[in-house]
C-alpha cells in the first residue's frame, strides 16, 4: 500500500514524498508540517493525507481557499485514485502507485530523477495527463496579511538587491510609502522635507527646494511671490533658487518641465557668484491644489553622470501632488484648531456672561462683606457650607465661588436634595448600572462624574438620609464610590458646595444630621443674608429685573412710582429675592401704566421665617404660664399666620408634620379660635 505524491511548483516537477501506512501526513504553510507550501493562499494546516481500511484519504483540514482533485473542489475527506492531482495554492501533487510506471525510463532516487528528466519526457503522460493539471482551474483564493504593509517597511526595501528592481517598480513602492508618511507630518517644513527626501532618494539630481506661495494669495504669481520652504544640496555648492523663466512658466501653465542639457541656456541654468552655469539638468513641477498652483518643486543636476529622465519628471510630478494633498489635509486641521479655539474664546466670553448675570447685585455692607467671603474661599480647595432662609439666592452665591475658582473651566453642577426620595437621590448621585434596579436600562453617569475637575453644588442638603450621608462623607474624605449595582471603583476631583435653610447644629443636636459629615461640610461657612435685612438693596433688584423682564418681554415700562418703591421698601420679603424677582416679572406683564405702581405688586401677607416670634401676640406685662400653654399657644398663632399650612407650620417650628399633628391634637387646637 505504499504510494507516492509528485510534487510539482510552476512548470517543474521539483520532488516524490513516499506516502507510508500508519504515518499521516500533514499539508500546509506551518514548518511543521510534512510537505511545506510557502505560499500565503495555503493554510498553516491545510489538508491531510493517510490510510483507512485499505483506502488513501485526503481529508480538508477546513482551509481557507479549499483543496481541489482533478476539477472537483473537496471539503472533508476525499477517497484518492492512482493517477488523480492535488492542487492546493500554487502547487500540484500528483497522487501515483509506483514510480516505475510514472517514469519507466528512468530509474534511481527521484533526487537526480528530475535532474535528469527531459521536460517534454514522454512517460509522464502514461500515468499523467500533464496538459489536464497544467489547464486546472485556478480557484477562488482568500489570503491573509497581518500587520503593517511590506511596502511601507523601510527594512524590506532594503534588503532587496536594488539592481534587481525595475526602476517603475522601485519609484511606486517608494511613492506608496512616501504618500503615507506625508499624510502623518503635523507642519508644512516636515512635509517638504520628506518630499525632498523621497525625490533625491529615487530620481537622478543632486540639489532641489520646495516652494510654495503665501497661503493669502491672489492674483498672477511670479517668482518672487515663492517662499523657500526646505532646499538640499548633496554635491557641489549650496542650493541656487530657480530660475525666474522656469518659474514663471511653471506658475502660470501648471506643468511640470524637464530640461536636460541647459549647460549653454540661460533660462534654466544655475548661476554661481562668478555667473557660471553648472547645472546640466533642471526640474521643475507644479503643486498643485483644487486647480490652482500654490508651490513649485525645483530640482537640479550638477553632475554629468547623473541626468534625470521622463520617469523621474513622472515621480516628481506624481510627489508634488501628494506634497499638495498632504498641505491640504494640514491646512484643514489649521482650520480645525482655529475654529476649535475660537469656539473656546466664544465659551470663555458666555462664561463671563454667565458670570456676569449670576452676580450679586446690591452695594449693602451685607453684600459687599458676602462677596469678600467669597472672595477668599474660591481659590480654595475646601468645602463651602452656604446657609440662608429659601430664596436668598444660595446657588446665585455657590455659581459666583466656583466662577472665580481655579475650577472655573470645568462643569458647575447643582443638585437640589429634597426634591427626590433617598433611592433616586443615590442614583442621581453616584449613578447606576444597567439592570441596577427596575427602569434601569442603561449605564447612567452620576452628579459626581459629571462634575468631575469641577464644582458639585447640593442644594438643601440638610435634606439626605442617614444612608447617603454615610456615603457622601465617603467621597468627601476622598475615597472613590460605586455606581449604584456597580462594583467598579470610580475615583472624581470635585469640589462640593453644600446649601441648606435648615439649622444643621439644631439637626445634629437631634439626631438627624451627621455630626461627622456636618463638620466636614462646615470648612467654610457663608450666611447669604435675607432681603429683609438689606432694604438698601431692594430699589436697584427690583430695576436689575425690571430690566431683565423688559428685555425678554418686549415691553417699554419706564421703571417704578414712587409709591411702589417705598411700598417694596416696607415689605418684608417672606420669599426674599425669589419672591422680589417673580413681583416684578408679573408686574412687567400684567402692568398697564408706563411705570410699575403698588396695584401691579401682588404681595402676600406671610410672615418671614425668621420673624415669626414678632408676630405672637403677649401682653407688654409679664404673665406666668406653664411651657405647656406657651407651647400651646406659640404653636397657634404660627398656624393663624401660614393659614393652617401644616407643612410650612411645621418647617418653622423645626418639627416633623407627624409631631405638629400630635400637638394639635393634644392642645385640640381649631382654626380662627385663639385661646388666651
Amino acid at each position: 500500500m505504499v504510494a507516492f505524491l509528485i510534487i510539482r511548483e510552476g512548470s517543474n516537477w521539483t520532488d516524490v514524498f513516499r506516502l507510508v501506512p500508519g504515518h499521516t501526513v500533514t499539508i500546509g504553510r506551518a514548518p511543521t508540517n510534512q510537505i511545506v507550501i510557502k505560499d500565503d493562499r495555503c493554510s498553516r494546516y491545510h489538508a491531510e493525507i493517510f490510510l483507512s481500511e485499505g483506502e488513501w484519504i485526503l481529508r480538508d483540514l477546513d482551509s481557507r481557499n479549499g483543496t481541489v482533485v482533478g476539477e472537483n473542489p473537496i471539503r472533508g475527506d476525499w477517497k484518492l485514485d492512482f493517477g488523480q492531482v492535488i492542487r492546493i495554492a500554487s502547487m500540484q501533487l500528483a497522487f501515483v502507485e509506483d514510480l516505475n510506471t510514472a517514469f519507466p525510463d528512468h530509474s534511481g532516487s527521484s533526487s537526480h530523477l528530475f535532474n535528469d528528466m527531459p521536460e517534454s519526457d514522454p512517460s509522464i503522460f502514461q500515468t499523467l495527463d500533464e496538459e489536464h493539471v497544467l489547464d486546472i482551474v485556478e480557484p477562488t483564493t482568500i489570503t491573509h496579511r497581518r500587520g503593517e504593509t511590506k511596502f511601507l517597511k523601510a527594512e524590506s526595501n532594503k534588503s532587496v538587491d536594488a539592481s534587481t528592481i525595475p526602476k517603475v517598480g522601485k519609484a511606486a513602492t517608494l511613492l506608496c510609502k512616501l504618500a503615507f508618511d506625508l499624510a502623518n507630518q503635523t507642519d508644512i517644513t516636515a512635509v517638504a522635507n520628506l518630499a525632498l527626501e523621497g525625490l533625491f532618494e529615487c530620481t537622478s539630481i543632486n540639489a532641489g527646494a520646495l516652494l510654495l506661495l503665501p497661503r493669502n494669495h491672489r492674483g498672477i504669481a511670479t517668482e518672487k511671490d515663492l517662499e523657500l520652504i526646505a532646499s538640499r544640496a548633496d554635491k557641489g555648492p549650496s542650493y541656487h533658487r530657480v530660475s525666474r523663466f522656469l518659474a514663471n512658466t511653471v506658475l502660470r501653465e501648471g506643468e511640470a518641465v524637464l530640461a536636460r542639457n541647459v549647460m549653454d541656456d540661460s533660462r534654466f541654468g544655475i548661476r554661481d557668484s562668478k555667473g557660471d552655469i553648472h547645472a546640466t539638468s533642471v526640474l521643475c513641477a507644479p503643486i498643485r491644489q483644487d486647480g490652482r498652483t500654490i508651490g513649485v518643486v525645483h530640482l537640479y543636476s550638477t553632475d554629468a553622470g547623473r541626468i534625470p529622465d521622463p520617469d523621474d519628471l513622472e515621480f516628481t510630478l506624481a510627489v508634488a501632488d501628494n506634497v499638495a494633498l498632504a498641505l491640504k489635509n494640514l491646512g484643514r486641521q489649521l482650520e480645525l484648531t482655529e475654529t476649535i479655539s475660537q469656539t473656546q474664546v466664544e465659551i470663555d466670553e458666555l462664561r463671563k456672561k454667565l458670570g456676569a448675570e449670576s452676580q450679586i447685585v446690591g452695594r449693602s455692607p451685607l453684600i459687599m462683606s458676602l462677596q469678600q467671603q467669597i472672595a477668599r474661599a474660591a481659590p480654595s480647595r475646601a468645602t463651602v457650607l452656604i446657609c440662608g432662609e429659601s430664596g436668598v439666592g444660595k446657588e446665585l452665591v455657590g455659581r459666583a465661588v466656583h466662577y472665580a475658582s481655579p475650577r472655573k473651566k470645568g462643569p458647575f453642577v447643582c443638585l437640589n436634595c429634597a426634591a427626590l426620595s433617598e433611592s433616586l437621590l443615590e442614583s442621581e448621585l453616584f449613578g447606576h448600572e444597567r439592570g441596577a434596579f427596575t427602569g434601569a436600562t442603561d449605564r447612567k453617569m452620576g452628579k459626581f462624574e459629571a462634575s468631575h475637575n469641577g464644582t458639585l453644588m447640593l442644594d438643601e442638603v440638610g435634606e439626605m438620609s442617614e444612608a447617603i450621608q454615610a456615603k457622601f462623607l465617603r467621597v468627601l474624605e476622598g475615597h472613590p464610590f460605586e455606581r449604584v449595582g456597580g462594583s467598579e471603583p470610580v475615583q472624581v476631583d470635585v469640589r462640593v458646595i453644600a446649601a441648606t435653610n435648615r439649622d444643621l447644629e439644631k439637626e445634629v443636636e437631634r439626631g438627624r444630621f451627621r455630626r461627622d459629615l456636618y463638620f466636614r461640610l462646615r470648612v467654610v461657612e457663608i450666611i447669604a443674608p435675607p432681603l429683609r435685612k438689606r432694604p438698601e438693596d431692594i430699589v436697584e433688584l427690583a430695576s436689575h429685573f425690571l430690566e431683565k423682564y423688559n428685555a425678554e418681554t418686549g415691553r417699554k415700562l419706564l421703571g417704578f412710582t414712587q409709591a411702589a418703591y417705598e411700598h417694596m421698601k416696607q415689605y418684608r420679603w417672606p420669599g426674599n429675592v425669589r419672591e422680589l424677582k417673580n413681583v416684578i416679572e408679573r408686574a412687567v406683564v400684567l402692568a398697564q401704566g408706563e411705570r410699575i405702581d403698588v396695584e401691579d405688586l401682588a404681595l402676600s401677607n406671610l410672615a418671614t421665617s425668621g420673624d415669626t416670634a414678632d408676630n405672637i401676640s403677649l401682653s407688654d406685662e409679664y404673665e406666668p404660664a406653664s411651657l405647656a400653654e406657651v407651647e400651646r399657644r406659640h404653636i397657634q398663632l404660627t398656624l393663624e399666620s401660614t393659614g393652617w399650612n401644616k407643612s410650612r407650620t411645621a418647617g418653622i417650628l423645626g418639627i416633623e408634620r407627624s409631631t405638629l399633628d400630635r400637638k394639635i391634637r393634644r392642645y385640640q387646637l381649631r382654626p380662627n379660635t385663639v385661646q388666651r
